[in-house]
């Protein structure tokens, strides 16, 4: 199952539960991308080594 067809299924249970739909697929990955790669920054994985940055900066 991919991830339209699960949506429809998805919206398809909330519409029979009266509940709200839920977002579209795909509608916040932009910001989960930016979360992840602002964290991975913050806090490199351990045994890698972090972000080259600069020296004097």
């Amino acid at each position: 199952m991919d991830a339209i067809q699960q949506h429809m299924l998805d919206t398809y249970r909330a519409a029979r539960l009266s509940e709200p739909a839920p977002p579209p697929p795909g509608r916040h990955d932009r910001s989960a991308l930016r979360g992840l790669y602002r964290h991975w920054f913050a806090h490199p994985p351990a045994g890698r080594p972090g972000p080259a940055r600069p020296s004097g900066v």
